[in-house]
């Protein structure tokens, strides 16, 4: 009894002393790694915020510094345990190919979002078309876009797919261009027409003086001529000018009592009976 008694002294002072302090290192290595990593993170932060970056782009950085550091972290305590870490590491390279095959759809609209965050093509709150969609967005996610449609639908579009296709950004300029065309009969009196519709134009909500409004002749057609008018006006504001623009029209258009009433088609006549000789 006394012999077995002292080999499992010799196997604590031998094997399990020796590990259990390679787990209070390790442990220790673990909460000051963390906490020199989060106090990378908050430094890190509040220099990407002094640069005035987007939020978003920011918790991009911000994860991927911490994920790798806690990864590296997590090798070299399993290098403290005695762990081989040259074959953990190729396990992670095998895991990280398997994953990336089976998610390779969200890996490109992660990269896809990254890259719409550094090339900046829109930004929160501008109107823009991309993937099929026109609205307003609301959020440029990790993976999707949240857009705000004007029938007030909230559509989320792949980052990939808005990427990929032709981006429309109405809120880039400091003004948008509207033409509205107003079609005219070859009896109407097409100048006094398009100079009470430029002087109209000017006292429109919504227009603005400048770039100044111009009426113009835009296309002929068979009925006579098409006139365009054009205005400009901010991007947030462009639906409600729009309606105001077309009820200055129709204030002008009954001031000077004119229809544009086409002719009716011409029907073609019944073919004749052919007379019996």
């Amino acid at each position: 009894m006394d012999a077995i008694v002292e080999q499992l002294k010799a196997l604590a002072l031998t094997e399990a002393l020796p590990l259990l302090i390679k787990v209070i290192v390790a442990l220790l290595v673990w909460f000051v790694g963390r906490t020199v990593i989060g106090g990378f993170r908050k430094v890190l932060d509040m220099a990407l915020q002094r640069r005035q970056l987007d939020a978003t782009l920011i918790r991009y950085i911000g994860s991927l510094f911490t994920g790798a550091l806690t990864m590296m972290l997590v090798i070299g305590i399993l290098g403290v345990m005695g762990v081989e870490t040259t074959s953990f590491a190729a396990l992670i390279a095998a895991a990280g190919i398997a994953i990336g095959a089976a998610w390779s759809g969200l890996l490109a609209n992660f990269a896809a979002g990254v890259f719409l965050l550094v090339l900046r093509p829109f930004r929160v709150g501008e109107e823009i078309c991309a993937g099929g969609v026109t609205g307003i967005v609301q959020e440029i996610g990790l993976f999707v876009t949240t857009i705000d449609t004007s029938d007030n639908v909230r559509i989320s579009v792949g980052n990939n797919q808005m990427f990929s296709d032709n981006i429309i950004n109405y809120s880039h300029h400091p003004h948008r261009k509207m033409t509205v065309k107003v079609p005219l009969v070859h009896s109407a009196d097409a100048r006094t027409l398009m100079r009470a519709l430029t002087d109209r134009m000017a006292s429109v909500t919504g227009v603005q003086a400048k770039p100044a409004p111009q009426v113009e002749v835009g296309e002929f057609t068979v009925h006579g001529p098409v006139l365009a008018v054009c205005i400009f006006c901010k991007p947030t504001e462009f639906n409600d000018t729009q309606a105001n623009v077309g009820e200055a029209i129709v204030e002008i258009l009954q001031l000077a009592n004119y229809g544009a009433s086409f002719p009716a088609p011409a029907l073609a006549e019944p073919p004749q009976e052919a007379k019996a000789g």
